[in-house]
């Protein structure tokens, strides 16, 4: 079958043989791959020493191929998407619900890599992060289970609850690539009065097209940093309320800039990070774009997997909003 893999910096499609279902878990024929930004992230920094260990591609749909497990939800055939680490729900972080600093979720993933024709998915995945999507989505729509997640997860560490009234609450994102955008339809879902801000006048445009503007005048309960770039750090200064929260939600090449020691001081800021989804933010994420309540149709440009390479430089130069690799 074929797979990407990195090497020597490069991404090569190479034949790899089809993984082999010897214990509990399935196998998956993906249909498609989303590219996210830690992909880049991980191209763009990977080295000869550490490449070999790089997983390509996490944000999958497929159908199930071959099934070996308990869980009576899932049978061959079934379209599916899902998430690629899982936690052990006993140690020290797991039980702070700091789960994506688990040990065990750091080391989970599919096998061999998102970008491939088949992976293989264990008993845990199927338990936690594998989710039936309505067929109504198209295959790239489904595909934003994860990335969606990882935005919910953000919006729950900000302190907002789904099942409660945010109305009064407004929040700013700052940063409006395809997550900037995700989690501004994410905080819409939880009924926050979000905005966008991005000096892209094209990303700037297509987030009012979706319904989110941008007031200059205005201070922000919560800002979230979903761009970069360090010198958002500033924006969001700017714009937070005093008392307020910044959710960083990206990491940026120059890390030296930082975070004003008084000013979070003496305005009493609380600068919180968010990184990863939780299996609960999964399930919710699959519940929002089943029943339509978050919409992330027409985001997504399509790729075939011989053109991974060239949706990787379409998305450095930022040429594309979203890469879909369609396998």
């Amino acid at each position: 079958m074929k797979s990407a893999k990195l090497i020597n910096g490069k991404i090569e499609i190479i034949q790899t043989p089809k993984p082999i279902l010897a214990s509990k878990g399935a196998i998956i024929k993906v249909l498609g791959c989303g590219l996210c930004g830690s992909d880049l992230v991980k191209i763009k920094h990977a080295t000869k020493e550490n490449e070999s260990k790089i997983v390509l591609g996490h944000e999958v749909v497929g159908v199930i191929d071959e099934i070996n497990c308990d869980i009576k939800d899932f049978k061959v055939g079934d379209i599916v998407a899902l998430g690629h680490h899982y936690p052990c729900f006993n140690c020290e972080y797991c039980k702070n619900e700091s789960y994506s600093m688990c040990r065990t979720f750091k080391n989970s993933n599919i096998f061999p890599s998102g970008f491939s024709e088949y992976i293989r998915v264990d008993e845990n995945h199927l338990k936690y992060t594998v989710f039936k999507m309505d067929e109504h989505l198209n295959n790239d729509e489904k595909a934003f289970l994860e990335p969606l997640s990882c935005c919910l997860r953000a919006v729950k560490r900000a302190g907002f609850e789904y099942s409660k009234d945010n109305s009064k609450y407004s929040a700013l994102v700052i940063g409006l690539g395809s997550i900037g955008l995700l989690m501004l339809k994410g905080l819409k879902a939880f009924g926050v009065d979000a905005y966008g801000f991005d000096i892209s006048q094209e990303r700037t445009q297509l987030a009012q097209k979706h319904g989110f503007n941008f007031i200059q005048d205005k201070k922000y309960h919560v800002v979230f940093l979903t761009a970069g770039n360090s010198k958002a750090i500033k924006t969001a200064l700017d714009y937070v309320i005093d008392g307020g929260k910044i959710i960083v939600f990206s990491s940026v090449q120059d890390d030296l800039s930082g975070f004003s020691n008084n000013e979070i001081y003496y305005r009493e800021l609380s600068v919180i990070a968010s990184y990863s989804p939780s299996m609960d933010d999964i399930k919710l994420s699959a519940e929002l774009l089943n029943n339509g309540l978050v919409q992330v149709d027409n985001l997504s440009t399509h790729y075939s997997l011989d053109n991974l390479s060239k949706a990787v430089n379409d998305s450095f130069v930022g040429k594309i909003f979203k890469a879909y690799i369609q396998i």
